[in-house]
């Protein structure tokens, strides 16, 4: 499992002629690194020159250490629904039933497979919605780091997406096709907007 195997351990997997883990986990990871560097920045706003913002700064530390729990959640859900997919391919299809069961396996799979990346579209979101809040009151020694969580989250939404579409793709099924379509199009837009806006600011902060 992801979540619990070492980084070197998931790096040599992720680079190994397998199907898993891949994309799905690797956005996964985005999103949990950019939860962790808010919960870093958070940690790093306390002590007395912060007391003023220190309910605020409890809660996104309560929030982003949560999130890098979820995200290490996906990321082993994602890996485990696309072996889905694989072993729906490899169903028999001896008889019109089996192969009438396996289209319907593939169907059911291929949907099961973009819930991950859409789960974790939202997280993202909430990753990026975090280190907007910080912004304001972060320790400036760190304020970078805001911008690398945000950049993280913006990689996890935009590498979903993609997962998303390639699985939107490949179902032949119009129907569920367009199910899936329209509960998953433009998921990712909104974080992407936030996160390069929140980029911006961090850059025009640290230049001005």
């Amino acid at each position: 499992m992801i979540s619990s195997e070492t980084i070197n351990d998931y790096l040599a997997r992720l680079a190994a002629r397998q199907p898993t883990p891949g994309g799905g986990a690797a956005a996964a990871l985005h999103a949990a690194q950019g939860a962790a560097l808010v919960a870093m920045v958070a940690r790093y706003t306390t002590g007395e020159k912060y007391a003023q913002h220190e309910a605020l700064v409890t809660r996104i530390t309560s929030a982003a250490d949560h999130l890098i729990v979820e995200a290490l959640r996906l990321a082993d859900a994602d890996e485990h629904a696309f072996q889905g997919v694989i072993d729906s391919y490899k169903l028999p299809t001896g008889t019109e039933e089996l192969k009438a069961a396996r289209a319907a396996g593939i169907v059911d799979a291929l949907i099961q497979a973009a819930q991950t990346p859409a789960h974790l579209i939202k997280l993202a979101g909430e990753v990026v919605e975090l280190a907007a809040e910080l912004f304001d009151v972060a320790n400036p020694n760190v304020i970078s780091d805001v911008a690398a969580a945000a950049d993280a989250a913006r990689a996890a939404a935009t590498t979903a997406r993609v997962n998303i579409d390639i699985n939107v793709v490949a179902i032949k099924d119009d129907a569920a096709r367009s199910r899936l379509a329209e509960q998953t199009d433009g998921l990712e837009e909104k974080v992407v907007l936030a996160a390069d806006s929140l980029v911006k600011r961090v850059r025009e902060r640290i230049l001005a």
